[in-house]
């Protein structure tokens, strides 16, 4: 055992065998955690880590800023529905990562971040880098503690692992000083807790009564409609949910990660006739879901439907808003228990719901007539809502879309329709700008054999894209469609209604920075758009671009400033 590593940071590693160092502890739990990727940016307290990581055959990706690597390691969680894994160093290692962390905490998604600390000799001394991070990282993770033994390293690395999966998923924060990470100690007198031997299932169906409910409710329904969240994806509980509806004939609206689970043109999916399914459906199960701002914090819906949720927190379920039957726990496995209690019944009533199917799909028809002129605008500057629909069409089913800005999701939700599950990413309820060039790297990482595309506002795509040398470094090259209007424009319709157009532009507006450039600066394509009919063209030029060269492509769309999302419009993200 050499007892000096820990004080002495240059002092050379023991190969011998016989002794084990706390970054290798965590190399070795994140490999019984199924990590096989850690997104990183360097530091000098947390290299031992990667020294490990080295030996386990776990892949290190480094970037340029840390928020890249924690949406890197979130978007990582939601495209392999594994633990995602962010390592930083400490103080503004830390920090910066903080506002990934706290949108993996909003969208519910499974990440830990290790962060490194100062000496523990060095408490309290005014150490490099030395914060309170704990403290800091605790109200935006589910667990957040500090590692003060290099023999319970790998045992809290575990048991951060293992909060990550309680309940609703979320964050974990793991704290480990310099020298319990670089301490060796004999490998017997380690905590490695044994793959398989420490955890249980999460696939809880809650209550039994509640099934039971539920089916009798269903059953009897003749004008339901289900809205599945992204808890049905993250929880991987989409097949239950689609064999559920299909099988009693239930409308089904899809919104956050969800989008996708059923492909455009699927008898049961419906897009743009929620609000009066909403205002007319007898029953309404909202799933994997929670009644935020999003929901209109269950104001939308109206009072006199029986209303149930399902949710993976006990807390979420009738939270804003009260609820007729109210069920925790997994949604793939509360979903296929409602359909075992249903399937015996002689007549689960799918017949007599194709009259309220029939109704909303030709509302489906309708509303999709009145959204096409803008759809097919040929309008100079561009219409928003055209590059929205030219991107749908270009789409392929094995194509991951991204959204990255404000009314770029919102605008985009209108018109962009993904083929596959998992196939649909963005910010979630936090709302933060910046998460693209993470979800893409990380997308691409997950599944090289599939095309990343993400659209971007300009705002967004300036606060994080010099990572798409990270993206092109490590040979996982997307697609980046910019709508460039040279203002932070969702903000800029409030400023502008409140306080006139001489006041409206104050602290929003940006330059008129011709993107294109920067992928070629870095070895790929770009090239700017504005009209619309090059639209289609340019995004080929680009899908070919990156097959052929393994780079990323930027297509610069400069589109209208002055057109803006119907809930931007509207304010609905205050009310």
């Amino acid at each position: 055992m050499n007892e000096s590593t820990a004080t002495d940071t240059l002092v050379e590693r023991d190969r011998s065998g016989d002794v084990i160092s706390g970054g290798h502890l965590v190399a070795k739990a994140l490999k019984n955690e199924g990590v096989d990727t850690i997104f990183t940016l360097c530091g000098g307290h947390i290299i031992d880590i990667y020294d490990g990581c080295v030996d386990e055959g776990i892949r290190i990706i480094d970037v340029h800023h840390e928020q890249v690597a924690a949406h890197a390691a979130d978007g990582y969680a939601r495209q392999t529905g594994k633990l995602g894994c962010v390592v930083t160093t400490a103080g503004p290692g830390c920090t910066n990562a903080m506002t990934g962390v706290a949108t993996a905490f909003r969208s519910e998604s499974p990440i830990l971040h290790i962060g490194g600390q100062g000496a523990m000799t060095q408490h309290k001394m005014g150490s490099l880098q030395d914060l309170p991070h704990v403290d800091m990282m605790a109200p935006i993770t589910k667990f957040s503690a500090s590692v003060s033994s290099t023999e319970r390293v790998a045992d809290m690395v575990s048991m951060a692992a293992r909060e990550c999966f309680s309940g609703a998923y979320g964050p974990s924060y793991l704290e480990i000083p310099r020298d319990v990470l670089d301490r060796e100690i004999p490998l017997d007198q380690a905590t490695i807790p044994k793959p398989g031997s420490y955890r249980a299932s999460t696939k809880s169906i809650g209550d039994p009564a509640g099934i039971e409910k539920l089916a009798e409710i269903l059953i009897k329904s003749e004008k339901p409609a289900v809205l599945f969240g992204s808890q049905v994806w993250m929880s991987r509980g989409h097949q239950e949910a689609i064999d559920l509806v299909r099988s009693l004939n239930i409308p089904t609206y899809l919104n956050g990660a969800a989008r996708g689970i059923l492909p455009p043109g699927d008898p049961h999916y419906y897009h743009r006739t929620r609000r009066h399914a909403f205002n007319n459906a007898d029953v309404i199960v909202i799933v994997g879901t929670p009644f935020d701002f999003r929901m209109g914090y269950g104001k939308r819906i109206r009072e006199g439907a029986i209303l149930v949720q399902i949710d993976q927190d006990y807390r979420t379920v009738g939270k804003n808003r009260d609820v007729n039957l109210g069920l925790v726990g997994d949604p793939g496995a509360i979903l296929k228990a409602v359909h075992d209690a249903v399937t015996g019944s002689l007549d689960n009533g799918a017949g007599k719901r194709r009259a309220w199917m029939k109704e909303l799909r030709a509302l489906e028809a309708k509303a999709t007539e009145k959204l096409m002129p803008s759809f097919l605008s040929d309008d100079v500057p561009i219409s928003p809502y055209r590059v929205a629909w030219e991107i749908n069409e270009f789409l392929t089913e094995d194509t991951i879309y991204i959204g990255d800005g404000g009314d770029v999701v919102t605008v985009s939700a209108q018109a962009v329709q993904p083929r596959s599950p998992g196939h649909w990413m963005d910010p979630g309820a936090l709302g933060s700008l910046g998460v693209g060039t993470g979800f893409a790297l990380a997308s691409k990482l997950a599944h090289p054999e599939k095309e990343v595309l993400c659209y971007y506002g300009d705002g967004a795509f300036a606060m994080t894209a010099f990572d798409m040398e990270t993206a092109n470094r490590f040979g996982a090259p997307f697609i980046a469609v910019i709508g460039n209007n040279s203002a932070m424009n969702q903000i800029r319709f409030g400023q502008i209604a409140k306080y006139g157009e001489q006041r409206g532009s104050v602290g929003n507006l940006l330059g008129d920075v011709p993107f294109g450039a920067f992928a070629e600066m870095l070895g790929g394509y770009g090239e700017e758009v504005r009209d619309p009919s090059e639209i289609a063209a340019a995004l080929q030029r680009a899908r070919e671009s990156v097959l052929s060269n393994q780079k990323s492509a930027v297509i610069n769309i400069w589109v209208d400033p002055d057109q803006y999302a119907p809930g931007t419009k509207a304010q609905t993200m205050y009310k």
